[in-house]
């Protein structure tokens, strides 16, 4: 990242040390100063963007790598890697994909990737929550994806919605963009919401059991998860 931002300013600091080409018998540009001085300004403006885009490209993963969760929180995926998830039988620790291709991790983003024939796989923590919890993260589809988040086992269907349904009322869905899961689980009943749009207000779950992510059709990105044990 620190290479992409000195690259830029190199070129900023540069770009006015750059002499453009000369042709032999040439000397119309030598007595036109005001289109030599428009070259150069081109020139200068072109690398300026350049230079801009690579630095705001730096930022961006910055950002996402920074993320840090609110007091109290516990993050359920560090953004880098996989530690922490697994297949059940196996975990992924340390790795940045899973052995099938079907998850990766990068820049602050869990991805479900698709698979073609179509085929379901479900990737969890190694940890299991016995507690009353709220669970957050955000959640960004591609067209009709088809995911779903885990809790405890069973699961809260997590998709394009507007498309993919099952909840295409909702008006605060945000299509192909970053939407945000809030799951508050107490004495063993989950009150779903999306972007502060009740999904549903009493799934049953297990006492206990990990946290979950389906792989079943189209992309789907997650970051931002997190999870606060609540006391009773």
């Amino acid at each position: 990242m620190k290479s992409i931002q000195s690259l830029g300013s190199r070129i900023v600091r540069n770009a006015g040390h750059r002499p453009g080409p000369k042709r032999s018998g040439d000397n119309w540009p030598r007595r036109c100063p005001a289109f030599h001085s428009f070259g150069k300004l081109c020139h200068y403006q072109s690398l300026c963007l350049v230079a801009l885009c690579l630095t705001s490209a730096a930022l961006s993963v910055t950002r996402a790598d920074d993320f840090k969760p609110e007091p109290g929180y516990l993050s359920l995926f560090n953004g880098h890697d996989l530690t922490g998830w697994g297949y059940l039988t196996n975990n992924f620790d340390g790795k940045t994909v899973t052995d099938d291709g079907r998850y990766s991790a990068t820049n602050g983003i869990l991805t479900v990737h698709p698979r073609t024939p179509r085929l379901i796989q479900k990737i969890w923590t190694t940890r299991e929550f016995p507690m009353d919890f709220n669970l957050k993260l955000e959640f960004r589809a591609a067209t009709n994806a088809d995911s779903g988040i885990y809790i405890r086992g069973p699961q809260l269907q997590c998709r394009d919605y507007l498309v993919a349904g099952p909840y295409k009322d909702l008006k605060q869905y945000k299509p192909q963009d970053w939407n945000q899961i809030e799951i508050t689980v107490t004495n063993n009943v989950a009150y779903c919401t999306c972007n502060g749009e009740v999904l549903t207000n009493a799934l049953p779950v297990p006492a206990t059991g990990p946290i979950g992510f389906e792989g079943d059709r189209g992309q789907m990105e997650y970051r931002h998860i997190r999870l606060k044990e609540l006391l009773k």
